[in-house]
C-alpha cells in the first residue's frame, strides 16, 4: 500500500504540471474571467487541504515529542532546536508561520489518554473537521482560536460556538451565508467570545490601561523628532476620525491623477475655477503627520485647553529681527539649541503675533512690543464664506482646519485685511514658498498660479471653495 507522503509527492508532482502550464507557459493569460476565478478558487482548495495536513503532522509531531525523554524527541534526533524550526527546515515557510501551524495543531489536536489509550477529542472538534475537508486553512484556525484565548467560559460554549463557526465555515450556517473567509470567522469568534465571557475585557482592559503611553524623543541629525507609543483603542479611533476630517475629500468624486493634470478653459477661453483634482507628492504617512499638526494647531487654537503660564499653550519660535526682514536665517525653540529652518519662522509668525524684544548691550531687555497681526474671528468669517476652504486646487482641507495666510508679508507691509487674508491648509502654509503654488490678491479675490505640471500655461486663476460664491459664478455666466 502506497503510504500518505508518496500519494502526497504523486499529487504534488501532478499540480506540477498544472503549475508550469499556469504560470511558466502563461495558460491564464488566455483563460476567461470564469476560468481565471475557477483556478484561484481550486488553488484556493487545494491549498487549505495540504494545509490541514501539515497542520496534523505538527500535532502528531507535538504529541510525540510531549511524552519523549528530551534526547529521543524527533526535534532532537534531526538536529533541530523546537517544533517551530523543523517546520521551517521540512516546509520552507517563515518561522511566524511555522508558529502559527504550532498554535493551529494544539487547537485540532486529538491526544490520546495514557492510562487508556482512548483518542480524546480536540479543543475545537467542529472546526478540525472543518479543516480536514478543507473548508477552512490556517488562516480561518487562527482567526478563530484567537478570538477565544483567555477566555473565561465552560467546555459546552465553546462547543456550542465550535459547532457554529464550523458551520459558517462550511456555508451551511444559521444565515445560510457562502462559507466564511478568515476575517468573517474572526468576526463571528469574536462576537462569540463576547457571548460567552461578557467580563472577558476586562482583564485585556486593565493591562491596555498599563500599558498605554506616548514618547516623545529629542530631535535627531535628520531634523526630525521620533514619536512612540501606544494608544488604547477608543483614542486611536478618536484620533483617526480626525485624521479622516482633515484628509476626507468630501465626496468630490474626482479621484487623485497619478500624473500631471492640466487645466482647461471654458468655450469662451475664459479661465474658471481650476480642477478640483490635483496631484499630490504626500505619502499616506506624511498625510498623516500634516493632519496631526492641523489638530494640534486647532486644539491649541480652540481656547479649551489649560492654560499655560497663565497663557493659552503657544509655540514661540525666536529669530532675529535682521534676518525676519531679510527673509533668511535660522529660527529657534525654546529648550532646544538646534536650529530650526526660516521657513518655521516665517510660518509662525504668519499665522501669529510678533513681539519684538529690544535688547541693549550686554543683552539687557529695553523694551517689549507687541504688534497684534492676527486675524480676528470676524475677518475668519468673512474670509471662509469667500474662499471655502484651502484654495490650492485639489486640497480638500474644510476651512476650520485651515490658517490664513498673509498674501503680502506682514513684515513688507501687508496688513491684517480680508483683501490680504487666504485660507491655507497647514502643509500648504508651509510650503507656500517652495511648493510651486503662487498665490496673488486682485481687488480683494485670490488667484491662484500652479506649478507647470498641473498647469502647462502658467496662467492665473481665480479660486474658490465656497458654495455659494460657486453659484454666484454660475449665475454670471447664465
Amino acid at each position: 500500500m502506497t503510504n500518505l507522503a508518496d500519494a502526497l509527492n504523486e499529487l504534488g508532482d501532478a499540480l506540477a504540471k498544472a503549475t508550469a502550464a499556469a504560470v511558466a507557459g502563461g495558460g491564464l493569460r488566455g483563460a476567461d474571467d470564469t476560468e481565471l476565478l475557477g483556478a484561484l478558487a481550486a488553488a484556493g482548495r487545494i491549498r487549505r487541504q495540504a494545509e490541514a495536513v501539515m497542520v496534523e503532522a505538527v500535532a502528531v509531531i507535538t504529541d510525540r515529542d510531549g511524552s519523549a525523554p528530551h534526547p529521543d524527541r524527533l526535534t532532537t534526533r534531526h538536529g533541530c532546536r523546537n517544533t517551530s524550526e523543523l517546520i521551517q527546515r521540512a516546509t520552507r515557510v517563515s518561522g511566524r508561520t511555522a508558529s502559527e501551524m504550532v498554535g493551529v495543531a494544539k487547537a485540532v489536536q486529538q491526544q490520546v489518554a495514557l492510562s487508556t489509550g482512548e483518542v480524546l477529542p480536540a479543543e475545537f472538534p467542529g472546526m478540525r473537521q472543518a479543516l480536514a475537508s478543507g473548508h477552512v486553512g490556517v488562516d480561518g484556525m487562527i482567526a478563530v482560536t484567537g478570538a477565544f484565548r483567555g477566555c473565561q467560559t465552560g467546555r459546552a460554549g465553546i462547543l456550542a460556538a465550535d459547532t457554529e463557526l464550523a458551520a459558517a465555515a462550511r456555508g451551511d450556517g444559521a444565515d445560510a451565508a457562502p462559507p466564511a473567509s478568515a476575517d468573517e470567522l474572526r468576526a463571528y469568534a469574536l462576537v462569540w467570545a463576547a457571548y460567552l465571557d461578557q467580563d472577558g475585557a476586562e482583564p485585556d482592559d486593565t493591562t491596555a490601561l498599563r500599558k498605554r503611553g506616548i514618547t516623545v524623543g529629542r530631535r535627531g541629525d535628520d531634523g526630525l523628532v521620533p514619536l512612540r507609543g501606544r494608544l488604547l483603542p477608543e483614542v486611536a479611533a478618536q484620533l483617526q476620525l480626525g485624521f479622516d476630517s482633515v484628509l476626507n475629500p468630501r465626496g468630490d468624486g474626482a479621484p487623485t491623477p497619478d500624473g500631471p493634470c492640466f487645466v482647461e478653459t471654458d468655450d469662451h477661453g475664459d479661465p474658471s475655477t481650476p480642477l478640483a483634482a490635483t496631484a499630490d507628492p504626500r505619502s499616506h504617512s506624511q498625510k498623516l503627520h500634516d493632519a496631526f499638526a492641523v489638530l494640534l494647531t486647532a486644539a491649541a487654537a480652540s481656547g479649551e485647553l489649560p492654560t499655560l503660564g497663565g497663557a493659552a499653550p503657544t509655540l514661540v519660535v525666536s529669530v532675529r529681527q535682521e534676518d525676519l526682514a531679510a527673509g533668511r536665517g535660522k529660527a529657534h525653540l525654546p529648550g532646544d539649541d538646534q536650529p530650526l529652518p526660516f521657513a518655521v519662522a516665517r510660518h509662525t509668525a504668519c499665522t501669529g503675533a510678533i513681539q519684538r524684544v529690544l535688547t541693549g548691550e550686554g543683552g539687557r531687555i529695553v523694551s517689549i512690543t507687541t504688534l497684534d497681526r492676527v486675524f480676528n474671528h470676524h475677518q475668519r468669517r468673512a474670509i471662509t464664506l469667500r474662499d471655502g476652504g484651502c484654495i490650492i486646487p485639489g486640497c480638500t482641507v474644510p476651512p476650520q482646519w485651515c490658517e490664513i495666510h498673509h498674501v503680502q508679508e506682514h513684515s513688507r507691509g501687508g496688513p491684517t485685511h480680508t483683501d490680504n487674508g487666504v485660507l491655507l491648509c497647514w502643509f500648504h502654509h508651509r510650503t507656500i514658498d517652495t511648493g510651486g503654488w503662487h498665490i496673488r490678491m486682485q481687488h480683494g479675490i485670490p488667484y491662484v498660479r500652479g506649478p507647470a505640471w498641473w498647469d502647462h500655461t502658467m496662467t492665473w486663476r481665480p479660486t474658490t471653495k465656497s458654495p455659494t460664491r460657486k453659484r454666484d459664478l454660475i449665475a454670471l455666466r447664465t
